[in-house]
């Protein structure tokens, strides 16, 4: 890399936009932020968003992100940011694992921002942008003394976009699924069964609900290839792993397909224009950010994607890695190479090698489901908790607990449900089985469900944990004996934002070398927690047999409890 060269990122989240520079070494030299509720208080959002009268449809000013792009970039202007430097940049759409919860009684009911899992499964991108027609020419010639959010501002047929929270879009999922032939065959087909904040069904509605307003529109991009279009001066086409999450792309052919098209809305294979690798460099940065800002006009801009491919990038993950995210809800990122989409989960195409693959898989009831049997089993002590875990023999003497406080995503089932070794229902267990019970049961769910997607562990596999559990050794161990594999712990803050600057620097490599992104974003040394026990093999067979009883058990006679296969 060129001794002078930076590499920006930017994540136009949910509740914020944020930048952050870094230099040849990916050392971070720059970050700032946009608070949109804090710093745009014009817009009156809430959260960032606008939730509608009916609690289901949530969406987002399209003039407040121009607004906020405007702001930060006059910022970095302000400090002295020497953006001659920057050789190429990159971005995501739509991040924060945030859901907006109704609390309080009928007559007095608000909504409140929570840290957790929305609805369905994890965060991730979806937004839509419809821009008007003729808004490429103004695209092509902006004046350089005018802010984004003033030469724009007639450019868009919807002004408030429809995003991730939204969930209104349930009929048009019956619909879509109907078309193709069902939900696995959706899956098959695009990486995901029919979900309400996927881009397709958004669509779906804005046509059958606001047809002059689709009418009216010549393109429609996702807030990620909007934020690129808005650096390159023309419309930026979709990536690969963004369009993943649409219900649209063909992840295999890696081309839209034309049935799900013509089951969401009419002409709309032109609308959306092409699809791209996710590395791909759409050109340089356009005149307008060259006069106004200082950009040299060889920046090159590399196509801008989603917050949880971005957020594989930023954590460096390489071919058989795992990244878990142990917090208020469950995450896991998976690399795979030959994926099986299942009804559970999502199959994205990979955002730093397009021939391969990233699966997300999430699981609600995470950290608040442990400190509620910590509470319950270990005196609410972690030290306490982690004791029994030492104490207790790996595979539970073929005891398994499922514990859903809350309705869970993966599987869909709610409720607490306790198994002896004979398979048979028990209303209790002893206190340290209860919490071996939890723990073991927890990441079984987690490995069941990833190898379904079509993951493999490998001789090179490590999982790399972040999240409140992952200070926990001892929970960290069992998640090692049951994946057989070592478990490092990672550093994720503003994972996104970062993998989208490291992607910069790889999108630029690649224009001149077979670069890949391990060569380019070197794997950190992460810190090495616990590595799987010697009999941890041997286990495997009891953890199989006993969580196929989650998988299997004919769920009889209990009250709230349902589950979906």
């Amino acid at each position: 890399m060129d001794s002078a060269a930076h590499y920006l990122g930017f994540d136009f989240s949910t509740q914020q936009l944020k930048v952050i520079a870094v230099n040849e070494q990916l050392h971070v030299v720059y970050e700032d932020n946009v608070q949109f509720d804090k710093d745009l208080p014009e817009f009156g959002t809430q959260g960032g968003v606008h939730v509608h009268e009916d609690k289901l449809t949530v969406t987002s000013p399209v003039l407040m992100w121009l607004k906020a792009l405007d702001c930060i970039l006059d910022r970095m202007k302000a400090s002295g940011f020497n953006f001659s430097k920057i050789k190429a940049l990159s971005g995501t759409g739509q991040h924060q694992p945030k859901f907006m919860k109704r609390v309080g009684g009928k007559r007095k009911q608000k909504w409140k921002t929570y840290t957790y899992a929305y609805r369905h499964t994890a965060v991730t991108q979806h937004g839509s942008v419809y821009w008007r027609t003729a808004s490429r020419e103004v695209l092509n010639h902006l004046p350089a003394e005018q802010p984004l959010h003033i030469a724009l501002q007639t450019c868009f047929s919807i002004s408030d976009s429809p995003i991730w929270m939204d969930s209104s879009t349930r009929a048009e999922c019956h619909h879509l699924e109907k078309s193709i032939g069902g939900a696995q065959v959706l899956a098959n087909i695009t990486g995901s069964r029919a979900y309400e904040r996927f881009t397709g069904n958004q669509i779906a509605k804005v046509y059958k609900q606001k047809p002059k307003e689709y009418s009216q529109c010549e393109r429609i991009s996702l807030v990620s290839s909007f934020a690129a279009s808005l650096f390159i001066g023309d419309y930026a086409p979709i990536d690969y792993s963004d369009g993943s999450g649409m219900n649209l792309l063909d992840i295999h052919k890696k081309t839209w397909d034309e049935t799900c098209l013509n089951a969401c809305a009419p002409g709309l294979k032109e609308k959306l224009g092409s699809v791209v690798p996710s590395s791909s460099v759409l050109g340089n940065v356009s005149s307008y950010h060259v006069q106004r800002y200082g950009f040299s006009p060889h920046c090159s801009v590399v196509a801008f994607t989603g917050d949880n491919p971005a957020s594989l990038a930023g954590m460096r993950l390489e071919e058989g890695d795992i990244a878990v995210s142990l917090g208020t809800s469950d995450t896991l990122f998976l690399w795979i190479k030959d994926p099986t989409p299942a009804l559970e989960g999502h199959i994205f195409i990979n955002p730093v090698h397009f021939e391969d693959y990233m699966a997300l898989l999430c699981f609600k009831n995470g950290s608040l489901m442990r400190e509620k049997i910590r509470d319950n089993c270990s005196s609410a002590s972690w030290e306490e908790f982690s004791n029994i875990l030492r104490s207790t023999p790996p595979g539970n003497n073929g005891h398994i607990g499922f514990f859903f406080d809350v309705m869970e995503i993966t599987p869909q089932v709610v409720g607490i449900h306790r198994f002896n070794a004979k398979n048979q229902k028990v209303s209790e267990f002893p206190q340290d089985v209860e919490v071996r019970a939890l723990i073991e049961g927890q990441f079984m769910a987690k490995r069941i469900y990833a190898e379904r997607l079509g993951y493999k562990i490998l001789p090179q596999t490590k999982i790399l944990a972040t999240g409140g559990a992952s200070c926990n050794q001892d929970i960290l161990q069992v998640l090692s004996d049951i994946f057989n594999a070592p478990v490092h712990t990672i550093a994720t803050a503003n994972s996104a934002c970062l993998g989208c600057a490291y992607r910069a620097a790889h999108g630029l490599a690649l224009q001149s070398s077979a670069s890949t992104f391990a060569d380019i974003v070197k794997a950190p040394q992460n810190k090495l927690v616990v590595t799987p026990r010697p009999e941890a093999d041997k286990l495997r067979s009891t953890y199989d047999v006993n969580y196929t009883t989650l998988s299997f058990f004919q769920w009889e006679n209990l009250d709230n409890c349902w589950l979906t296969k």
